[in-house]
């Protein structure tokens, strides 16, 4: 389903957990990160390099001026595609979990409320 990122070794997308995108001299710098397995003191990360594309643009068509520039490698826009597509569905699942953790503090909430209250009204009926 994932054809760039079976084609970098990656067999299993679904455990990639989020991924960083930086610019370094003449490169991108790719890193993938996966969700840490049981057992795994660290989660597994991958780094990947990919070149950026080399064009020359015309500036000035007046004084015919030329400019180099770069821009990112047509492969790397493929696989942070995929990449998008992966880490776009954990995020609809983190937000389900927020809204689980919200809703369980909220009922939390209403809990220690009431367990207050009751060992007020115990501590007042013991004054009098």
């Amino acid at each position: 389903m994932y054809q760039y990122l079976t084609d970098l070794g990656i067999q299993e997308p679904s455990k990639i957990q989020k991924y960083t995108l930086r610019q370094e001299a003449l490169s991108d710098v790719l890193k993938i990160y996966f969700y840490k397995q049981e057992g795994e003191l660290f989660a597994k990360s991958i780094k990947l390099k990919y070149p950026r594309q080399k064009k020359t643009i015309l500036v000035d068509s007046g004084t015919h001026q030329y400019k180099d520039v770069t821009e990112i490698n047509r492969t790397l826009t493929l696989v942070l595609d995929e990449l998008n597509e992966i880490t776009e569905a954990h995020k609809l699942t983190e937000h389900d979990l927020q809204k689980k953790i919200l809703s369980d503090l909220k009922h939390l909430e209403k809990v220690v409320i009431a367990k207050i209250n009751e060992i007020t009204h115990d501590v007042n009926r013991l004054h009098h």
